[in-house]
């Protein structure tokens, strides 16, 4: 189990406090405001009302003591980034600072937040990819050149093996799962054979390799 502060309770702070606590990890969750607290007070390991611009407020909740922060607060750049810095002047968790623009991230990223994530964005980049190619069912960004996809197999791989299909020297990619209905193969071997297109195959590999498979 880990220990997690989430420091802003819009509707990303909310959902992330929610769902860690849900996976069965320690969350407290703060806010300026007694609203949001109140709605994720049943939720969460702890939900307290302070304003995480003052450094002892954040004291004041043990913020050093965790395993990680994450700043969710508001779009204003200057509130996050204070947040952010008064994290990393306690010398305590890792700080993961939510950014609303290409601007936001490079203040978070300069002031040394630990990891910088752009939910709308992310989001955006994952619906455009399904919406331009229906074969896709999951897409997950790990680098501008890296991804991990989840696609529906192409049909003339069908009966074949990974070893018939040559994937990784033919396609260059590595095949780290196959799901069929709600059974999830780990790691297939070369002799795992593909038995329907209904397959999903999970793979990882660079973003050029993949649009290459996409076309297939």
């Amino acid at each position: 189990m880990k220990s997690f502060l989430i420091v802003g309770l819009g509707r990303f702070g909310a959902s992330l406090a929610q769902e860690l606590c849900e996976q069965g990890h320690e969350v407290l969750a703060l806010d300026v405001l007694p609203e949001r607290v109140q709605a994720v007070a049943d939720h969460v390991t702890h939900a307290v009302v302070g304003d995480a611009r003052d450094p002892e407020v954040l004291s004041g909740v043990g913020a050093r003591n965790f395993d990680c922060a994450v700043v969710a607060a508001g779009s204003d750049v200057g509130t996050s980034a204070l947040i952010t810095l008064n994290l990393k002047e306690l010398n305590g968790p890792r700080v993961v600072g939510k950014a609303n623009s290409s601007v936001h991230r490079k203040v978070l990223e300069k002031i040394g937040a630990d990891l910088v994530v752009f939910p709308e964005q992310e989001m955006a980049l994952s619906l455009a990819r399904r919406l331009i190619n229906g074969d896709i069912v999951n897409f997950i960004e790990l680098s501008n050149e890296y991804s991990i996809v989840e696609r529906t197999l192409p049909e003339s791989w069908v009966g074949k093996s990974i070893v018939d299909l040559n994937i990784r020297a033919k396609w260059k990619l590595t095949v780290i799962a196959v799901r069929r209905g709600d059974a999830m193969t780990i790691a297939p071997g070369g002799d795992f054979v593909f038995q329907s297109p209904e397959d999903c195959l999970v793979v990882l590999g660079r973003n050029s390799d993949i649009e290459r498979l996409e076309r297939a």
